[in-house]
């Protein structure tokens, strides 16, 4: 279980006495079967933790003092799910919550406490600024730059430029996971990511191996690879005790289905909230076989199975899976819901879609981005954090 924080829990021995506009909320909620989650809104400058107005969200720059309280009782003999909303100070959420059960009470004390506790380094990266992972696609059928760099040398000039660009990770695939792309084997992924990884390893880079295959990640490991990011969250029965055993830290991605059928007819309960039922399950199954907290970032997915109301669902809830007590990455960049939701255009036409996705992601507390155009992306971020500056820098 994460740990509460201090300030989560006097915020939670406070709230039982405090009288609020919620005590007809919901009475349900103490039933069997129900889930509460904490949504952070109404993020505020990192200040207002400073001045006591608010707590902190994952020790970035932003504070909150208001929630959006969700309840969600799944598996009822009708069939649909029974969701109910509300928004409300803490203080009110965390007296509602011992109101009701206190199973009730004492879950929305983890999640505040997951919400607000600080964020250390991951895999040495320093997460008080957004950090930018560089995409290195050594694949002939990637969707967005299939083929460009499938050479290894190519690969290798392709991730110079963006860590001259300013990419603070590399990220190195050798399969394609785009919609409707078939496996490939182990041998093939390793012969084209293993001289990349190994190449920048040697010279200092923070490299991540994106694969799904264990022993691929041990191969990417073994060649100096600091992350394993995995978009199907450790699916591979032997991918566990690879990072487990070796320490390595993971990414821990959301996808519905397998990347060949996953976007042939996505369905969700409801959308945001199954992502981050699924990814708990994941981080406590990690936790459990030895994987500390500290060394796992969630990704909730966006396009991996998933509809363009699905992810734009879940990029309006983004503030949720702080709750889950990791850093957060967001990959968007260039994916087709963006020209979706404009004028269809093809992916190298989307950098303007997904900066906007992703500032606003980062406004979210969102602690790294993924992203193919890392040059505009560094830029974007440097004004970003000139309007969101540190409490100690505001003025």
């Amino acid at each position: 279980m994460t740990p509460v924080p201090p300030s989560a829990s006097k915020a939670a021995v406070a709230a039982r006495s405090a009288a609020g506009s919620l005590t007809a909320f919901c009475p349900w909620a103490g039933e069997e079967g129900v889930r509460v989650y904490l949504r952070p809104v109404g993020l505020m400058p990192i200040a207002a933790w400073a001045k006591g107005a608010a707590v902190p969200l994952a020790g970035g720059r932003f504070a909150f003092a208001t929630a959006e309280l969700i309840v969600r009782q799944i598996d009822r003999p009708q069939g649909a799910d029974r969701i109910e909303r509300a928004f409300a100070p803490l203080a009110e959420i965390m007296a509602w919550g011992w109101e009701r059960s206190r199973a009730v009470a004492e879950r929305l004390d983890r999640q505040l406490g997951a919400l607000t506790r600080a964020r250390p380094a991951f895999a040495g990266l320093d997460l008080a600024r957004p950090r930018l992972m560089g995409i290195v696609n050594v694949t002939p059928d990637s969707f967005s730059d299939g083929g460009d760099f499938l050479d290894p040398a190519a690969a290798i000039a392709h991730g110079q430029a963006l860590v001259e660009a300013g990419a603070d990770i590399l990220d190195v695939g050798g399969e394609s996971t785009r919609p409707g792309a078939a496996p490939v084997p182990a041998e093939v992924e390793e012969a084209r990511v293993l001289p990349v990884i190994r190449h920048f390893a040697e010279r200092g880079v923070t490299v991540s191996v994106d694969t799904r295959h264990a022993r691929v990640m041990a191969a990417a490991i073994g060649a100096g690879a600091r992350i394993v990011n995995d978009v199907a969250g450790l699916a591979d029965p032997l991918a566990l005790p690879v990072v487990a055993k070796s320490g390595t830290p993971v990414v821990l991605m959301h996808m519905q289905g397998e990347p060949g059928t996953m976007q042939s007819d996505p369905h969700y309960r409801d959308a945001a909230l199954d992502v981050f039922d699924w990814l708990e399950a994941r981080v406590e199954r990690c936790t459990a076989a030895g994987v500390p907290l500290d060394r796992i970032t969630v990704d909730p997915g966006i396009g991996f199975g998933k509809t363009v109301a699905h992810n734009v669902a879940i990029l309006r809830h983004t503030t949720l899976y702080h709750a889950l007590g990791c850093p957060l990455l967001i990959a968007l960049s260039r994916k087709s819901f963006i020209g979706a939701l404009s004028r269809g255009e093809p992916p190298r036409a989307r950098l303007a879609g997904s900066l906007a996705a992703g500032l606003d992601s980062l406004n979210q507390g969102a602690q790294m981005l993924r992203v193919h155009d890392v040059a505009d992306s560094v830029q974007a971020r440097a004004v970003w954090e000139a309007l969101h500056p540190p409490a100690d820098v505001v003025r």
